[in-house]
């Protein structure tokens, strides 16, 4: 597999964990606005290749993985640009909104600093 997205989680804003409960997270890179941090987990990108990102690549979340069913059609840029997308564990095949990605299985039960977050391809 080929690592197109490779990032390391640096912080979770106090409310980005209510997501999991709802079945979706929201990233964001290093420098997120204070007010849409709070939201969200923050990384920290070492490869960025995300303009590649297709159906059929896998997200990992730490030690899990999920196979990419839908983007969005400024998820891609929003990514590479910003470190910013919207993951939806619901295997839908047509992105609710333009910045998310849909993913099939669990939603992880915790995510913390120093996981690692990827995508890879065949």
């Amino acid at each position: 597999m080929k690592t197109l997205y490779e990032s390391t989680f640096v912080a979770v804003g106090p409310l980005a964990s209510e997501s999991l409960e709802d079945n979706f997270i929201i990233t964001f890179g290093e420098g997120a606005p204070q007010d849409v941090a709070e939201y969200c987990f923050i990384h920290r990108n070492d490869i960025n290749n995300a303009e590649k990102l297709a159906i059929g690549s896998l997200l990992t979340l730490g030690e899990q993985q999920y196979p990419v069913t839908a983007i969005g059609e400024v998820a891609r840029q929003n990514l590479h640009e910003l470190g910013h997308i919207t993951i939806r564990f619901d295997g839908a095949t047509e992105a609710e909104f333009p910045g998310m990605v849909h993913v099939v299985g669990i939603p992880p039960t915790l995510l913390k600093p120093g996981q690692k977050f990827c995508l890879l391809s065949e």
